[in-house]
């Protein structure tokens, strides 16, 4: 039985600060800071806010998310990459949240 299949691993705060080179030498990329990680599987979604507003998911706005939500951070992170600034803005925390929903 494939442990990976039956539990996902939801980090839950993908942002440029957490995503690190070994060394500058090395091209391999670690992601770091699992403070709000949790598992999930299937039958049971996360539930809470956590994270930072910028690289939030709607479904983690709205309190019932899944291991999906890292994904959403990732597409902000090459948004941002590409474009210089992030797609959600706002002068505040709540201005962001409000420009996701």
């Amino acid at each position: 039985m494939n442990y990976l299949h039956q539990n996902n691993i939801v980090h839950g705060d993908i942002k440029p600060q957490n995503i690190h080179f070994k060394d500058q030498n090395d091209h391999i990329v670690k992601l770091i800071d699992f403070g709000t990680s949790r598992r999930v599987n299937e039958k049971h979604a996360m539930h809470g806010i956590f994270g930072t507003s910028y690289y939030l998911a709607p479904e983690v706005i709205e309190g019932t998310y899944s291991e999906k939500c890292d994904v959403w951070s990732l597409g902000v992170i090459l948004f941002i990459l590409l474009s210089g600034v992030p797609p959600f803005a706002g002068n505040s925390d709540e201005e962001v949240v409000q420009s996701i929903k």
